[in-house]
C-alpha cells in the first residue's frame, strides 16, 4: 500500500551564452506524474529534433498507460513500461536518422521519472541527471553513461580531477545510435519535502554540487529556484544549453 503524495512541477530552459540554438527539451504530465528531460546532439538542428522526439514519444506512451484505470500499475509492470517507452523512442529516432540525410548522426540523452504515490520510478540514458535534495543533503541518483564516468569507475581518474578532464562529454549511451540501448529502472522511496532536480549537462558541467544544493535549498518557490540555477550556469560561462526541472513532493494530507 503506497502513501499518497502530491507533486509540484516546474521546468525552465535556456540557450546559454555560446550555442546558436537550444537542443534541450522537456515535457511533464502532472496528472500522470511523468517527467522527461532530453539533451539532443547532431548538426543542423537535428539534436533538437531528437530531443523533441524523445520527450513527446516517451510521455505519450507512459500517459496512455497510466491514464487507463483498467491497466495494471504494479511496480513490475511500470518498470517494463518505462523500458518499452524509451526503447520505442530510441527506435523512432534511429529510424529518422537513417532515412533522412539531414538527421544523420542525431541522438539524445534522456532522463525519465514517474512519480506514483510515494515512489519514484527512474531511468536514464547518457549524462542528463537526476538529483534529490532531502534534509539539506544533495544526492545524485543517476550515474552518467560517459567515457569519463567509466574512467572514474575504473580508478583511472579521481572525481575531483574529472570535473575538469577533457572529453568528459563523450557518451557511451544515447538514444538513436544503437538498435538497442541498455536500460536500468530503479525505484526510490519518496518522502514529503523531497525536491528532485532533473537537468541537462549544461547545468552539471558548469555548477558544482554544493552550489546546486545551496540554490535548491533557498526559501523561495521552485520556479524562482529553477531560474536561479540557470542564471548561475550562465554566470559561470553558459557554454551549453541548460535545462532544469524541479519536482517538489508534499504529503497529500498537508499540502
Amino acid at each position: 500500500m503506497t502513501s499518497q503524495m502530491n507533486y509540484d512541477y516546474c521546468a525552465s530552459t535556456d540557450q546559454g551564452l555560446i550555442r546558436q540554438n537550444n537542443e534541450d527539451n522537456f515535457l511533464f504530465d502532472e496528472s500522470c506524474g511523468v517527467a522527461v528531460l532530453a539533451d539532443g546532439m547532431g548538426g543542423h538542428n537535428a539534436g533538437e529534433v531528437a530531443s523533441i522526439m524523445a520527450t513527446t514519444s516517451i510521455v505519450a506512451t507512459l500517459t496512455r498507460w497510466l491514464s487507463n484505470s483498467e491497466l495494471s500499475n504494479h511496480p513490475d509492470d511500470l518498470c517494463r513500461l518505462l523500458v518499452v517507452s524509451v526503447d520505442q523512442a530510441n527506435q523512432a529516432i534511429r529510424q529518422a536518422a537513417t532515412t533522412n540525410p539531414a538527421y544523420k548522426g542525431m541522438g539524445t540523452t534522456v532522463v525519465v521519472g514517474v512519480f506514483q504515490g510515494d515512489r519514484l520510478f527512474l531511468t536514464h540514458v547518457g549524462d542528463s541527471r537526476c538529483y534529490r535534495l532531502r534534509g539539506g543533503a544533495l544526492a545524485q541518483m543517476t550515474k552518467d553513461h560517459s567515457m569519463l564516468q567509466e574512467q572514474v569507475d575504473a580508478g583511472l581518474i579521481n572525481r575531483a580531477l574529472a570535473v575538469h578532464a577533457p572529453g568528459r562529454n563523450l557518451l557511451t549511451r544515447a538514444l538513436g545510435v544503437e538498435a538497442r540501448v541498455p536500460l536500468e529502472v530503479r525505484i526510490y522511496p519518496v518522502e514529503a519535502d523531497d525536491l528532485y532536480l532533473m537537468c541537462s549537462d549544461g547545468l552539471s558541467d558548469m555548477v558544482d554540487d554544493a552550489s546546486i544544493a545551496n540554490l535548491m535549498s533557498q526559501a523561495t518557490d521552485i520556479a524562482t529556484r529553477a531560474s536561479a540555477l540557470i542564471q548561475l550556469a550562465n554566470a559561470k560561462g553558459g557554454r551549453d544549453n541548460v535545462t532544469v526541472m524541479l519536482i517538489q513532493a508534499h504529503n497529500a494530507t498537508t499540502s
